[in-house]
């Protein structure tokens, strides 16, 4: 069974590869334009070797930990707080929900003549990408909460941070979970694609300066890896979503 999964999954990908090295050798584009998979394997192994990847990768990675935890836990205060409280949601909830509206990318203009293109600038594009879906899952998750959970909660007056955290996050857990998932994603998109207009690191920052140097296998080792790595990320919150809820299905 796991076998036929593994290849079903391989499928797609092999496919494209095929195709990717039949049109690379048919020079149906310019060599320089698209080069051949085994030539990209070949940089992507220079670049191994020299450490060069490995740094860039390191950078990305270490603003997207930074930058989704302080997004994602302000946004978890922030969604438990709007959902709990009428106050916070009359007079929050219409920015919050004009401001999610926003794409970070068109913040950059705006936020690299703020900050710079420093780690702050970068740091704080991807917490407001993690900010927003998490307090949206977090909020809808609370709502969602069965009223006999808060009429327990007052028959025992429990405080509301003994409420929030011994009811309302276990019984949310699931979307607030999934709204993780979603968060860390798009963060992940969001950090390449922030790189890639201003950064002096990272991957999204080796891919610019490869194009300008016409070093189109170094621009497919950054579009690859950026894709694995998006790829691990959103498979491994999925395996642990369904591990810790894996009760949901039954």
């Amino acid at each position: 069974m796991r076998l036929l999964r593994l290849l079903s999954w391989l499928i797609s990908p092999l496919a494209l590869l095929a195709t990717w090295a039949l049109v690379a050798h048919l020079g149906i584009f310019p060599r320089n334009l698209l080069v051949p998979p085994a030539q990209v394997l070949q940089t992507f192994e220079e670049l191994l070797a020299s450490g060069e990847l490995l740094e860039h990768l390191g950078n990305s990675l270490s603003r997207l930990g930074l930058g989704f935890g302080i997004g994602s836990l302000c946004g978890l205060a922030f969604g438990v707080l709007m959902a709990t409280s009428k106050n916070v949601e009359v007079y929050c909830g219409p920015l919050f929900h004009t401001l999610r509206q926003i794409p970070s990318i068109a913040l950059i203009p705006m936020f690299v003549l703020l900050f710079g293109i420093d780690e702050t600038f970068k740091i704080i594009i991807v917490a407001k990408t993690a900010f927003f879906p998490v307090a949206l899952a977090a909020g809808e998750g609370v709502r969602g909460i069965p009223r006999s959970y808060f009429e327990v909660a007052d028959v025992y007056r429990l405080r509301w941070p003994t409420f929030v955290r011994l009811v309302a996050l276990p019984a949310a857990a699931p979307p607030i979970i999934t709204g993780f998932r979603i968060s860390l994603t798009r963060a992940w998109v969001v950090l390449v694609a922030t790189e890639l207009l201003a950064a002096d690191s990272g991957l999204g920052q080796m891919i610019e300066m490869a194009r300008q140097m016409l070093r189109i296998d170094v621009v497919m080792v950054g579009v690859v890896v950026t894709g694995v790595i998006g790829f691990a990320l959103d498979y491994g919150l999925r395996r642990i979503e369904q591990h810790l809820f894996r009760w949901q299905t039954r």
